[in-house]
């Protein structure tokens, strides 16, 4: 019997609904447990009690705001499509229509290098861009195709998603911390009835935050470890045997060919209109090399 894999990938797609669903629910008994059960109730005490809880759910709110914006435009955003009949434009026809000239602002000599031919979607693949199975198109800079967000990780949305895990971490990092002491008590409280499906909640909230803080470090390292090297996940296996990667622009670039130069909005999953003009890699179809540094 013949097994359909493309049915399986869109299969995938439908779990990724549920994936939503399931981080809803986390996010709903971590909120439930820190804020109504544990620290909100303290904010009338009075003293230091007070002012510690009250720094408590500020934290935690704000790191819930941006980690609910961050996951929303993950999920919202477009990675990046090709637009349709895309071919690489030769060095010569980007003199023509004054692309050198733009790239000059940005001190890089930008030009399209030519990706390749999709026999899927029909059309041109520009540098770095790959077909995705599951969303079954072409994605330009794809990372991977991630089932928590229903959505492919591309150029257009590759911060959003990095953000995303930064601001998940922080907060199930954070209510694992705050939430220790009441799991510590939680064996002895667990005797009383009355206290009983409070401190059931409790302790299923830190088993949750503290399992998704530890596998989320593991990504949270792998993907720092990319973005300094101007890497994807699908381009480490092209990267075996190359002694230096001719994306690779310096730390610093590479980061900037992510999150932009305005430092303000680093922190948030955003981007400047004048970022968007002057930085190609954020639209996802021309990308400067180590050959545009170094000339």
């Amino acid at each position: 019997m013949e097994i359909n894999v493309f049915k399986f990938c869109s299969g995938l797609r439908v779990l990724g609904h549920v994936m939503i669903l399931l981080v809803a629910a986390i996010v709903g008994v971590s909120y439930y447990a820190v804020v109504f059960l544990t620290y909100g109730s303290q904010l009338l005490r009075g003293g230091f009690d007070s002012f510690l809880s009250f720094t408590i759910v500020i934290i935690f709110h704000v790191l819930l705001v941006l980690l609910l914006w961050s996951y929303i435009r993950v999920v919202l955003k477009d990675p990046g499509s090709v637009p349709e009949n895309w071919r690489a434009v030769s060095g010569e026809e980007s003199l023509e229509v004054g692309t050198s000239l733009a790239a000059a602002e940005d001190g890089f000599e930008r030009r399209s290098r030519g990706g390749g031919y999709c026999i899927h979607c029909q059309n041109g693949k520009p540098p770095r861009c790959h077909h995705c199975s599951i969303c079954q198109r072409c994605v330009l800079k794809m990372d991977h195709h991630c089932v928590w967000v229903v959505n492919c990780v591309g150029a257009c949305n590759y911060k959003f998603f990095l953000l995303f895990l930064l601001y998940t971490f922080l907060e199930t990092t954070m209510v694992t911390i705050v939430l220790l002491p009441s799991f510590i008590n939680f064996f002895g409280e667990a005797k009383n009835h009355s206290s009983a499906a409070k401190s059931a909640i409790i302790f299923l909230a830190f088993v949750l935050n503290f399992a998704f803080a530890l596998s989320l470090l593991c990504f949270v390292v792998m993907h720092a470890s990319l973005l300094s090297s101007n890497t994807t996940s699908v381009e480490v296996h092209e990267k075996k045997g190359v002694i230096r990667w001719k994306y690779d622009l310096g730390r610093k670039k590479n980061f900037e060919q992510v999150f932009g130069t305005k430092k303000s909005l680093w922190l948030f999953p955003l981007f400047s209109e004048d970022d968007l003009k002057k930085i190609p890699a954020l639209r996802g179809l021309e990308f400067p090399t180590r050959s545009d540094v170094d000339a």
